[in-house]
């Protein structure tokens, strides 16, 4: 139980609403190295992608997916980047961004997994709105950015992402014994409902006029 509170306590210290993550201080990117370093840096910043991903290794891992498992997210991610990349906006992003740490750390709390194709499927919708997000750090720089910047930031963004999430699946999953990825998933579940709650109550005061 203590264990479990504090856990929870975490989470919230954690959740922050900021979506934006840029490991360069908002300078914009104009090498490959400031490509790499943005793609690694983002999901390792910004705590609602960094858990999510840790949700998907532990999930694959229940699935008896690892290796493969992410690479749904991964791709549906990359097309997210594009996405945003090509200037469309993808409507009540963060919300889906937030109540997707709810259903895959949920998934992972309950112990209990719907067949493959429906956890990759929910994967990749997922994995199409963090892109999106990812895509918008670039979307938004004046000017654009060039091919060898964009090739480095997807690059860092796959390689780190892959790497959270086979490390976290392989860590809590050693040893079977199920309820430590069952309480990580109930902690990633937990920071996604922080998350979804301050977008909710920024989205209601600026319906107020108070934000």
């Amino acid at each position: 139980m203590k264990k479990t509170a504090a856990l929870s306590g975490l989470a919230a210290l954690i959740a922050t609403p900021a979506l934006a993550h840029h490991p360069l201080a908002g300078a914009p990117m104009e090498t490959f190295t400031h490509g790499v370093l943005s793609g690694i840096g983002h999901p390792l910043l910004g705590f609602d992608h960094f858990f999510f991903v840790v949700a998907v290794g532990l999930v694959a891992a229940m699935l008896g997916r690892l290796a493969t498992g992410p690479l749904a997210y991964m791709g549906a991610m990359v097309i997210g980047v594009f996405v945003a990349y090509g200037g469309v906006v993808l409507p009540g992003a963060e919300l889906a961004i937030a109540a997707s740490l709810i259903v895959v750390g949920g998934l992972a709390a309950a112990g209990r997994l719907p067949a493959a194709p429906v956890v990759l499927g929910l994967f990749a919708v997922a994995g199409l709105f963090h892109g999106w997000a990812f895509g918008g750090s670039i979307a938004g720089q004046e000017g654009g950015i060039g091919g060898a910047v964009l090739v480095g930031y997807l690059l860092g963004l796959l390689v780190v992402q892959y790497v959270v999430a086979v490390a976290a699946g392989a860590l809590l999953a050693k040893g079977g014994e199920a309820i430590r990825p069952r309480l990580a998933g109930a902690v990633v579940a937990g920071v996604g409902a922080t998350f979804l709650l301050e977008n909710l109550e920024g989205i209601a005061f600026a319906a107020l006029g108070l934000g």
